[in-house]
């Protein structure tokens, strides 16, 4: 009976060290804690979120009202707002070296494209995220895990040009053509979160200047068959 009891207390106590664990390892815990204690140092600026609502049992989820700040010097408030992020990943896969993440969904975003005297928003926020990865006093001690995406997906995002005060045009807004990537870091056995957060502000940067550049040929045109 001794051994029995015994024997069952470790089980409960084995049991009790799992819960602790995966509330360790949570959904929730691993995207609030890479929100708020790692995304500001990769980009330079400020970042909130409502809520996080994440299912342990399956790994889906979302992030609802997320606010990422301007660098210093950009008088808009916001880089960008998103009403909610969808997420899906294994949840296996939390208890190894490499994350893998089968989906994340980030649906309309507002981005606010500020142009300065030493460049755009966003080029502030590449520079911030490229310091962190590899310039001087680069964290590279802070990489964390790697993460395995299967495809990523920008859609319905709406830009507002808005031109420092002095700078000549009114501010303009255009929809942004949706991005769409897949598998990423599956040739490097994953990427960090500093890695992932340069291939979107990279791409969002690239996909912004296309837009803008069409934008502007088509207004030269119009005003060209206008006269």
């Amino acid at each position: 009976m001794g051994r029995a009891l015994a024997v069952l207390g470790a089980v409960a106590i084995a049991a009790l060290v799992a819960v602790g664990l995966w509330r360790y390892l949570s959904l929730d815990y691993v995207v609030q804690r890479a929100l708020e204690r790692r995304a500001p140092e990769i980009i330079g600026a400020s970042v909130e979120v409502d809520a996080v609502q994440l299912s342990p049992g399956d790994g889906a989820g979302a992030l609802r009202g997320l606010r990422i700040g301007n660098p210093h010097g950009f008088r808009t408030p916001h880089a960008a707002t998103v009403g909610r992020i969808e997420i899906a990943l294994a949840p296996a896969s939390l208890v190894k070296d490499v994350v893998l993440v089968q989906r994340i969904v980030v649906a309309s975003p507002s981005i606010t494209y500020e142009p300065g005297s030493a460049g755009s928003n966003f080029e502030a926020i590449q520079r911030n995220v490229e310091r962190y990865l590899g310039g001087p006093g680069a964290r590279k001690g802070a990489a964390g895990r790697k993460l395995l995406i299967d495809a990523l997906t920008i859609r319905g995002a709406r830009v507002t040009y808005a031109p420092q005060v002095g700078r000549g045009s009114a501010t303009i807004a255009f929809d942004l053509p949706d991005i769409e990537l897949r598998h990423l870091g599956q040739s490097r056995g994953g990427v960090t979160a500093g890695e992932l957060a340069k291939i979107i502000v990279d791409a969002l940067t690239a996909r912004m200047a296309e837009a803008m550049g069409r934008s502007a040929s088509q207004r030269a045109l119009g005003g060209a068959v206008g006269r």
